[in-house]
């Protein structure tokens, strides 16, 4: 089946605009939102690898994985790209 891996994917770019975001606002010393967008990014990819670990077999985990990174080398492309806002 293939949600999964679309929803690993997904969550590897969501994991990596929030790590991008998190880098700008600890540039720009915002404490409470470098906090916030740091704890969703661990968030996310805790409960990403949780997933892989517990519910795939070691073929399909692999595969996974896989997918998850290319979603977070996607996150890192649009963060950069797209130039997202984190205003002082």
């Amino acid at each position: 089946m293939i949600i999964p891996y679309i929803i690993y994917f997904l969550a590897g770019v969501l994991q990596d605009v929030f790590f991008t975001l998190n880098i700008r606002y600890v540039t720009k010393e915002r404490v409470l939102l470098a906090t916030f967008s740091s704890f969703l990014a661990v968030i996310v990819s805790m409960l990403v690898l949780y997933n892989i670990i517990v519910k795939l077999d070691s073929q399909r985990s692999i595969i996974a994985i896989i997918i998850y990174a290319i979603g977070v080398a996607t996150g890192t492309f649009l963060a950069m790209k797209l130039k997202i806002s984190s205003k002082s």
